[in-house]
């Protein structure tokens, strides 16, 4: 056979292999399908009108998931399903707030301790053991009871106590980093520091930091859920996930309902992002 004869017959099949390999896999489609879902009820539900998770239908307190409320009431017949949904708004934000915070703080401190090192990363790496030596739970506790309760106030402070973690991770890709040849080379040619860090370091620091982010998000999310859970989340009635499962806690035999809906849709979050974080730490390991 020619190659002629053989070269249409191998196209597909070649044309297959590429495609099976950029093909996502389906747990990859499924965890970024129920992210996404999440997400856009929390951001369009709210909109929509009569939305009200603080209202109360006096009429059906506790009743069971059915039509006119898809995931029940609870003791105070608010909607349980209109509660989670309002409650993943005060977790992503929490999410959000600390993932700004130890990403931009702890990213610029590994940076300069990976980079400078010296007097520099001797700093740096005892300020980052004295934080994490710290009790950080008990410490938000403190602070939350001092200051009041705030979505500003858990998410800077659980955003403070991952940056050690983003530094230590930052660090050592910068450390690894700083003897390749490319760094080199532009060192050798009279390149700035600067320069250097954010043409050639940056870069390759952003996707590893980026996929640290996913853990930090699951640490922020079940944080706030248990600073909630405990009392020291939103002040009731604002609803958040670990202040609703709290307040079904003492109705379990009569109403799961209450505490297990919030329960199911926070661990499918966190599984859903740390199952996405490790495939992108498998990808980037296999690159």
């Amino acid at each position: 056979m020619s190659v002629a004869e053989t070269a249409p017959n191998a196209l597909p099949d070649a044309v297959r292999r590429r495609t099976a390999v950029r093909r996502p896999a389906p747990g990859v489609l499924a965890a970024g399908a129920w992210l996404a879902l999440v997400a856009l009820a929390a951001l369009l539900l709210p909109l929509l009108p009569g939305f009200d998770p603080l209202h109360g239908d006096f009429a059906h307190p506790s009743a069971a998931p059915g039509p006119g409320h898809w995931l029940g009431t609870d003791a105070a017949g608010r909607d349980v399903l209109q509660r989670t949904v309002a409650g993943a708004r005060a977790s992503f934000a929490v999410a959000g707030l600390t993932i700004a915070v130890g990403l931009l703080g702890g990213g610029a401190l590994g940076l300069a301790a990976g980079w400078f090192r010296g007097p520099v990363d001797k700093v740096i790496g005892f300020a980052t053991d004295l934080l994490m030596s710290v009790p950080s739970l008990i410490l938000v506790m403190i602070t939350v009871a001092l200051r009041g309760p705030s979505l500003t106030v858990i998410g800077g402070l659980i955003g403070l106590f991952t940056m050690p973690h983003f530094t230590r991770v930052v660090r050592a890709v910068v450390l690894s980093l700083s003897e390749r040849g490319f760094v080199q080379a532009a060192r050798m040619i009279g390149t700035a520091p600067l320069r250097i860090l954010r043409r050639e370091v940056v870069p390759h620091v952003a996707p590893v930091a980026l996929t640290f982010a996913f853990t930090a998000t699951t640490v922020a999310i079940v944080a706030e859920g248990s600073l909630s859970f405990l009392g020291f989340g939103l002040r009731p009635p604002e609803p958040s996930w670990g202040g609703i499962i709290a307040e079904g806690r003492t109705t379990l035999g009569s109403a799961p309902w209450i505490s297990l809906a919030p329960a199911a849709v926070l661990c499918l979050t966190v599984l859903a992002l740390n199952y996405l974080g490790e495939q992108l730490r498998s990808k980037g390991g296999r690159g």
